[in-house]
């Protein structure tokens, strides 16, 4: 018996310009009545669907006739207030139509903090999944201040589709992709459509986002290394044709293996396929490729092809979810045995930087420990390593941040001696630590990798998994 495509988890993030006029405030309704086609399509073809809006301050500026975006965080707010309910509303509204029930779900940073309520969101959102309704996501702007904030709804998508182990994200943008160059000054400029790893990319990242949005590519960049560091396909694509998520999905769907295929068989008519294909570096393609049905258009877009180690569940969490609230500073010997599987000892700890409490989350940096001085005036006091410190991973740690100050360097039999009590003999267990994959790591892009970005960039509002770099994964 012949199985049909396997249903897929999808993500769509739409941002505040692919759904409000940049000038007018207007509701872009063609554009918001075809995500909602789109969605429903997506639904009755198996798939479960998940929506990241942004819009609501924008929403609420149209209501309250206000003509440009304040910055008092208090009147962001109020705005917000007011515009997240008429934004509901509307897509209520207009999923109604399609007799598509609907639910709304407000997050904060904080919600995501909390490995209790983060677990509580995930539930949620898988039973409201299996109950056939579309969630419809947005970070909870009328509470959220600048230290809860997300700080763009990219970042809250990326997090979302790994909390609930998506398959597809999509990042609905103005342009049909990245490219190498700016396609409207270098007409030699060519579409990057598999990015293997985002490490080794190059491309239009620079322009701003627009006047109502908080964004811009360069966050897109950054949720993609997040995403697909967890195992999600990442891909970006035009916001105002929202139906080549259909086509894109089913192009997936039948690729036997979806890393080896590009996006642009549009030039099918103009290049063979036993032709080879350009690549600016051998993880970035760039040329089309054709199908095997000539006629089949697959629309233009960039995929970033998930990690074959993904981060997931708890040490996703650790990774992503949580605030670092300081510094703990390794040597290489603490590294390669905690990459062994075993916990942080004291005498691993070089040094500690920030003021922090017992199980909260720090930042780990493997440095270079410093030589024992040859006389007491080569020894400033100060710094106890040499080179740039290489952020590696985060953990939640057993001591706080003065206790480990004590410890550092010492065994764990001194430990009691030197601070009063020994709850472990680990500054942190291996559970609570979590690693990077070096060429996943969702940190912000390189201005010295990336170039520049496309004029009329868009802009926003902003189980048991393995670990990467030889690490075990645990379940939730």
């Amino acid at each position: 018996m012949t199985r049909g495509p396997r249903s897929l988890g999808v993500v769509i993030k739409l941002g505040t310009s692919s759904i409000v006029d940049e000038k007018s405030h207007e509701p872009l309704l063609s554009i918001l009545t075809s995500i909602v086609e789109t969605a429903v399509r997506l639904r009755k073809d198996g798939h479960k669907v998940i929506i990241v809006s942004s819009g609501a301050i924008g929403v609420g500026l149209r209501r309250m006739d206000v003509d440009k975006r304040p910055k008092h965080m208090a009147q962001l707010q109020a705005l917000a207030a007011i515009g997240q309910c008429r934004l509901m509303s509307l897509w209520d509204s207009l999923f109604a139509h399609l007799r598509q029930p609907i639910a709304q779900i407000l997050i904060t940073r904080n919600d995501i903090a909390d490995r209790s309520r983060y677990l509580n969101a995930q539930n949620t959102i898988h039973e409201l999944l299996d109950m056939g309704v579309i969630p419809i996501v947005n970070e909870n702007d009328t509470l959220a201040v600048s230290e809860i904030k997300f700080g763009d709804n990219d970042t809250l998508s990326a997090i979302t589709a790994a909390m609930v182990h998506a398959d597809l994200l999509f990042l609905m943008t103005d342009v049909d992709c990245l490219y190498d160059k700016n396609p409207r000054t270098n007409p030699d400029a060519q579409p990057i459509e598999i990015v293997e790893d985002i490490g080794q990319l190059v491309a239009d990242v620079s322009q701003a986002g627009s006047s109502l949005g908080t964004g811009g590519m360069s966050t897109k960049i950054v949720a993609a290394r997040l995403a697909t560091s967890a195992g999600v396909t990442t891909v970006i694509t035009r916001s105002s044709i929202p139906g080549n998520i259909v086509k894109i999905v089913k192009h997936i769907q039948a690729s036997r293996s979806p890393a080896s295929l590009a996006t642009q068989a549009n030039a099918a008519e103009e290049q063979h396929a036993d032709e080879p294909t350009t690549t600016l570096n051998p993880q970035v393609s760039t040329t089309a490729t054709t199908t095997k049905d000539p006629t089949t258009k697959i629309p233009l877009h960039t995929r970033f092809l998930p990690s074959p180690h993904p981060v997931r569940d708890r040490y996703f969490w650790i990774l992503h979810g949580l605030r670092p609230h300081g510094t703990l500073y390794i040597d290489a010997g603490a590294y390669k045995a905690l990459l062994g599987k075993a916990g942080l000892l004291p005498v691993g700890v070089v040094d500690v930087e920030g003021v922090f409490a017992q199980q909260e989350a720090v930042r780990l940096c493997v440095v270079q420990r410093r030589r024992p001085p040859h006389s007491p005036q080569e020894d400033d006091g100060k710094q106890l390593w040499d080179g740039e410190p290489e952020e590696v991973g985060r953990a939640l740690v057993n001591y706080a941040s003065f206790e480990i100050a004590r410890i550092k360097g010492r065994q764990s039999a001194e430990i009691k001696s030197l601070i009063g009590y020994a709850d472990s003999e680990y500054i942190a267990q291996r559970e609570s630590i979590s690693f990077y994959r070096r060429e996943s790591r969702p940190v912000t892009p390189s201005r010295e990798v990336m170039v520049v970005e496309v004029e009329g960039q868009d802009g926003e509002e902003k189980g048991e998994g393995k670990e990467g770099e030889g690490q075990g994964g645990a379940a939730l």
